[in-house]
């Protein structure tokens, strides 16, 4: 923006256990003196012979005891029947033993899958959201939350996010909170893995982020608005400027009828406009600052202020006019002292039929800095070579500078002398030339110019 001239020197600036093996033991007498096992009764046909050749000793126990044969009164046949049937027995033990343990092994193996399920998986889940979104715990994170939204809306919004890993804790927080009515949309920075209660209040508090928001600055040009609108909200500028006409608003804003020039200058009030979760366009930029103008202005009733600023000065004054003198205060006013001040020597001059002779105005037109050369130029703007007011605002004023044009200070000053240069502070009102030239030579001798 066209900053105001820090110098002024102007008339107005976890195994399944193992299976248990069971042997299969069979009880017999012990012979009597030790002897060997007598041989078994003797059996039908041709089988006695060789069942006996059949017979083997039983192997020496450590106790240096034999173990006997089969019990007597048990057939050749019947022993090895017994025998096998015993080994089978043995057999279908050692089976039985292992089924009787298997299941065991396969419930524990499925309650351990069961502690996966629950207390795995849903911190995998995590993890994969959080690599998802990028975000880490402790990282601060961008969210906007829509217009409209309810509760389960912004819970989804914040789990995409990594804001948060748990939708119903969060819904839970809301509840306990009775929040949901209350949470704003805007866009947010919000710490992920955060405190959840502490969310929660920061989303009903409002946004906290510059995303989305929109300052201007006191004093600033349509044409300045425009530069800020595209660095802050990347609507481009010149789409603003193409925007920005009295005509396209005039039927919405009856106030704008005044406007010369198809000009919006002085109407773009000055303020900090939060868009955030918000669709934004040029359009939708202008009508939200012509709403605040209108809510700015509506309880200072400047018809009425501007009749009677007719009949104190003798001159014809309409809302537009409090309107372009209050963009002149803006302008070359320092402090808030010096508003009513300068308000008072524009109508003071203005009743006197002097040209006002401000820098300000001609400034609008160079955007900057006045050179002698540049107060030559014939410029509608240029009020040393023409009388009265300019064409149209030269900025958009503040409240304040608005309410000074509608209540100047009683005075008869006519020039004015406002110097801020570094260290170096110099506002002096005067009634007559020679006073002002005083206050000019003061203020070279005071600098050592």
């Amino acid at each position: 923006m066209a900053d105001k001239p820090t110098r002024r020197a102007a008339h107005f600036a976890g195994v399944a256990p193992t299976p248990r093996r069971e042997h299969a033991t069979a009880k017999a007498s012990k012979p009597a003196g030790g002897a060997k096992g007598a041989p078994a009764r003797k059996a039908a046909g041709n089988r006695k012979a060789a069942d006996a050749r059949k017979e083997r000793r039983q192997p020496v126990s450590r106790t240096g005891a034999q173990k006997p044969h089969a019990a007597r009164g048990v057939s050749s046949h019947s022993a090895r029947t017994t025998s096998r049937t015993n080994r089978g027995q043995r057999g279908q033990q050692r089976r039985c033993g292992r089924r009787s343990c298997l299941p065991l092994a396969g419930i524990a193996l499925v309650l351990l899958a069961l502690s996966l399920v629950v207390f795995v998986l849903p911190r995998l889940g995590r993890e994969q959201d959080s690599a998802s979104s990028g975000v880490s715990q402790g990282d601060y994170v961008s969210v906007t939350i829509p217009e409209g939204s309810g509760a389960n809306a912004i819970a989804k919004i914040l789990l995409e996010a990594g804001v948060i890993d748990d939708k119903k804790v969060f819904l839970e927080e809301v509840d306990s909170q009775r929040a949901e009515s209350n949470m704003k949309p805007g866009t947010y920075k919000l710490m992920a893995g955060g405190n959840i209660s502490g969310i929660v209040r920061q989303l009903c508090e409002g946004p906290n982020s510059d995303e989305g928001r929109l300052t201007v600055a006191e004093g600033l040009t349509v044409a300045k608005t425009a530069e800020a609108v595209q660095k802050q909200l990347g609507i481009s500028s010149d789409e603003f400027l193409a925007q920005a006409k009295a005509s396209n608003y005039v039927d919405d804003y009856p106030f704008l009828s005044e406007a010369q020039d198809d000009s919006l200058e002085g109407f773009l009030y000055p303020k900090t406009y939060d868009f955030s979760g918000k669709d934004v366009s040029a359009d939708s930029v202008i009508r939200a600052m012509l709403d605040q103008y209108k809510a700015e202005v509506h309880s200072l009733n400047m018809s009425d202020a501007a009749a009677s600023l007719s009949s104190s000065y003798g001159v014809t004054v309409s809302d537009y006019d409090v309107l372009k003198v209050a963009s002149i205060i803006e302008r070359e006013a320092v402090t808030s002292d010096d508003r009513p001040l300068v308000s008072s020597v524009i109508y003071n001059r203005l009743k006197a039929d002097m040209s006002l002779q401000s820098d300000a105005t001609m400034g609008y037109v160079t955007g900057g800095d006045v050179t002698a050369d540049d107060l030559k130029v014939d410029s509608p703007y240029n009020t040393y070579l023409h009388k009265g007011l300019t064409p149209t605002p030269i900025c958009s004023p503040s409240l304040d500078s608005i309410q000074a044009a509608l209540a100047p200070s009683p005075t008869n000053y006519y020039y004015f002398l406002i110097i801020e240069n570094g260290s170096y502070s110099n506002h002096t009102f005067s009634e007559t030339y020679d006073q002002h030239q005083e206050a000019i030579a003061k203020a070279q001798a005071d600098q050592g110019v």
